[in-house]
């Protein structure tokens, strides 16, 4: 079955901006809600099984991190919006989860919405799932679609005592954003061995089946470039303004954010003109073989053409053939044919259609 690449808005159409209904396929049981909350000397970990019992206390220099895995449940994120004061249309793009990555600038935090794509190898597909994080001065927040992400280098770079836990909340933001980036690199990996794997068989012996799977990398690397293209404005707006909650030197570091996706921007068109010409190329083959076999099928009927002609004058139904009754007609009507046969051979080498 295609892929989808416009998620149905059924439910949202004719609502009042603000209204809180999700929008995704990816709905698990219940929300995993993780807190980490650290200072360069301390770090505590824990998992939030009482959201509605959760108060916020002051901070007195720690930063939290506070990533919830699932955001199918509307209350969860209601709650989380009135725990830090998020603008309702906030909560309404965490919800709706088929958001272009942008970045908004609301007063006190900066909203930020990404694509986290990772690669199935079992069905040899991009399952994309949209990021949500909201940057504030000593948390970050960051919803996810579904468990499992690609933050474990940073969550070990945090328990290690790493620079992570001497800097401020727009550093573990960058740190984030630049997981997610460099996983797109993985990815990219894994389709480039497997486009370049195809392009062999297309050269050696491609079949139908070649041509599906070129359709099927095309619309993947569509995804690709849908999800990563706006990333670049993103980037280069956050390494840019002047927002108080980034730093100088973490603007830095957003720079080189930015200039990765360029390069996988980069790297998604070369695949794309890649396929795009493996497509000509499977293209121009079964027009070669369609053209050889009805060259053999010319061949064949060019050799039969005078045979046939012979052939029906002597099955004519008329009493007054001379070599009708020639002892020798027989095997001189068999020689002739063979005479026609040769000389046509001849003429298609000489020609070099054979």
């Amino acid at each position: 079955m295609a892929r989808k690449l416009v998620v149905k808005r059924g439910a949202k159409v004719g609502s009042p901006p603000g209204t809180l209904v999700h929008i995704g396929k990816h709905k698990p049981d219940r929300a995993a809600i993780q807190l980490i909350e650290y200072t360069p000397d301390a770090l505590g970990e824990s998992v939030i099984e009482d959201l509605p019992g959760y108060r916020r206390e002051g901070q007195d220099g720690r930063i939290s991190w506070l990533n919830v895995a699932g955001v199918s449940d509307a209350a969860v994120v209601e709650t989380l919006g009135a725990l830090f004061e998020l603008h309702p249309l906030v909560m309404e793009d965490i919800l709706n989860t088929d958001q272009r990555p942008k970045v908004e600038d609301y007063q006190g935090y900066l909203y930020i919405v990404l694509r986290m794509l990772q690669f199935d190898e079992a069905r040899q597909q991009i399952h994309s799932e949209q990021v949500s994080l909201v940057l504030g001065s000593d948390y970050v927040l960051s919803f996810q679609e579904r468990p499992g992400d690609v933050f474990d280098g940073i969550r070990e770079r945090l328990r290690a005592g790493r620079r992570i836990r001497f800097m401020r909340t727009d550093y573990l933001t960058y740190a984030l954003l630049d997981a997610v980036v460099d996983h797109y690199f993985e990815m990219l990996e894994f389709i480039g061995e497997r486009v370049e794997a195809l392009e062999d068989q297309l050269i050696a012996n491609p079949g139908p089946d070649t041509l599906a799977r070129i359709h099927h990398y095309k619309r993947e690397m569509l995804l690709l470039r849908k999800s990563i293209w706006p990333l670049r404005e993103v980037l280069s707006r956050l390494s840019r303004d002047d927002s108080a909650l980034i730093t100088d030197e973490t603007r830095l570091y957003l720079r080189d954010v930015h200039d990765h996706t360029i390069h996988v921007m980069d790297s998604i068109d070369t695949i794309r003109e890649l396929l795009v010409s493996m497509l000509d190329l499977y293209l121009s083959s079964v027009s070669k073989r369609t053209n050889e076999i009805m060259k053999v099928l010319t061949i064949f009927a060019s050799l039969f053409m005078p045979l046939t002609f012979i052939v029906g004058i002597y099955g004519m139904n008329f009493d007054v053939m001379p070599e009708l009754r020639w002892a020798w007609g027989y095997p001189a009507v068999l020689a002739v044919m063979l005479l026609i046969i040769i000389g046509l051979l001849a003429f298609f080498r000489r020609q070099r259609w054979l």
